[in-house]
């Protein structure tokens, strides 16, 4: 894939994720994966545009009185600190691909039920089971060099906590904390790396297509469509890499 075509190709990413509520680092890593060569840049790269992407969001949030602070911190105490310690471990690429398409097939999968499924109540959680679950899964982002919110989001849809909205407010912030842990941690493990020209491309990109899917998110549009989409993109990125990096069957 040629790499100027990589600007149109992340903006549409990035409008497909923020509309609900992701910031689409798991298709930048295995977009980036073929056509850079350095697996720390790859990493770098990704965890900035997902800080770009959910930034807009969660203002968008903000601004709307959707993000409900009081109940969604309990699931920062754990994951910030996890993420930054995730972030540190030296994985090889092979290793780190494989963890990444396994919980990137789980998450599809999981996120093509929440759009299928009906939600005809809500539940709430108590604070522990919130630090459980956000404490795993900051793991999870810090190793995998995601924010963590693509596979919070369709647990907490799944167990149906709260309303979607709600749910998709709490995923940008846990993204966004979650990323600038794993920035921090990739730099005090000397693994920070970037190409700062092709990183300003991209950022424009993503800023557009992010401002764009904000903004449908926040209307009254039907993205149920655009939801199962995501999910099937987030499905097929995380098989080809298990298959790739697997089986070394390319898809």
């Amino acid at each position: 894939m040629p790499i100027e075509y990589l600007p149109f190709l992340f903006f549409f990413i990035a409008l497909f994720y923020s509309s609900v509520g992701f910031g689409g680092g798991s298709s930048y890593l295995a977009i980036l994966s073929l056509v850079l060569t350095d697996f720390y840049e790859i990493r770098s790269i990704a965890l900035l545009l997902n800080i770009c992407v959910v930034t807009i969001g969660t203002i968008v949030f903000i601004k709307n009185g959707v993000l409900k602070f009081k109940l969604i911190w309990p699931f920062f105490v754990l994951s910030i600190p996890l993420a930054y310690l995730g972030a540190q471990l030296k994985l090889s690429q092979a290793t780190f691909f494989l963890i990444l398409g396994g919980a990137l097939v789980l998450a599809g999968a999981f996120m093509v039920l929440q759009f299928l499924k009906s939600r005809t109540l809500s539940r709430e959680f108590s604070n522990p089971k919130k630090l459980l679950l956000g404490g795993s899964i900051g793991l999870l982002s810090g190793i995998s060099g995601i924010g963590g919110g693509i596979f919070l989001s369709p647990a907490l849809n799944l167990l149906k906590w709260k309303n979607p909205r709600i749910i998709a407010s709490l995923a940008s912030v846990f993204i966004l904390v979650n990323s600038i842990a794993g920035l921090i941690g990739l730099n005090v493990a000397g693994t920070f790396r970037l190409d700062y020209d092709l990183v300003f491309k991209l950022i424009v990109a993503v800023v557009l297509g992010g401002s764009l899917g904000s903004y449908l998110s926040m209307k009254k549009f039907n993205l149920k469509f655009l939801g199962i989409l995501t999910a099937i993109l987030v499905f097929y990125v995380g098989l080809k890499m298990i298959l790739l990096y697997g089986f070394e069957i390319k898809v």
